[in-house]
């Protein structure tokens, strides 16, 4: 182990969900970056992707955060930090349940994406497992640029607000991964306090039936 480089130290560190989307995300950008892929080859269209069938582009929607730019770094740094720190600690040693999770959030914002003209769907799915984790630890502090310290709730607005500023419009993919985000984090920590212990948006593996029945 000695002769690990840091990289590959990274790589067997990182949990295996976090650390594929994220190499796959890098991977997909520096094709783009040589004239290998295209966007055009990427971006998610019901029609296109159904009609045409190609059926990847469910997938690639979500692997593509841009050109390599200093926007790409910090979307990509955002999205394996939060994505990491959620499956290393709520969904350590469930790396199926953390997929479940991922499922449901892409599944959910292929559904949104068309109202809100969205072609990639990388950066909202990321800023809804922000959301997912601010919100399970309300106690955690943070700094923004070291100028102020903020309780992690926060975070996602803060980012959000962040973003509107910088790019002068509304940021609709923000947007949709707090949509997202919250109606995950509601029925998972909102909602069995309030009925018992349902969990609506749980794996099938682990639904219980009588109690989803409400009996």
């Amino acid at each position: 182990m000695d002769n690990v480089i840091p990289l590959e130290a990274w790589f067997f560190e990182v949990p295996p969900v976090t650390r594929y989307w994220t190499t796959l995300s890098v991977l997909t950008s520096v094709l783009v970056q040589c004239d290998v892929l295209s966007p055009y080859q990427l971006y998610f269209s019901f029609s296109t992707a159904v009609g045409k069938q190609q059926y990847w582009r469910f997938v690639t929607t979500f692997l593509y955060f841009g050109p390599l730019s200093l926007d790409f770094v910090f979307h990509i740094f955002f999205m394996s930090r939060y994505s990491r720190m959620l499956e290393e600690t709520f969904f350590r040693n469930n790396t199926f349940d953390f997929l479940w999770l991922l499922l449901y959030s892409s599944i959910s914002l292929l559904l949104l994406s068309p109202f809100a003209s969205l072609l990639f769907l990388g950066s909202p799915l990321s800023f809804s497992l922000v959301y997912i984790w601010a919100r399970r630890n309300p106690a955690v502090r943070l700094s923004f640029l070291g100028l102020f310290v903020f309780s992690a709730p926060y975070l996602p607005w803060l980012l959000f607000g962040f973003s509107l500023v910088l790019n002068n419009a509304l940021p609709m993919g923000d947007l949709l991964g707090i949509a997202v985000g919250h109606v995950y984090f509601f029925f998972e920590d909102v909602f069995p306090r309030l009925y018992g212990g349902v969990r609506p948006l749980s794996p099938p593996w682990r639904w219980n039936y009588r109690a989803l029945l409400w009996r």
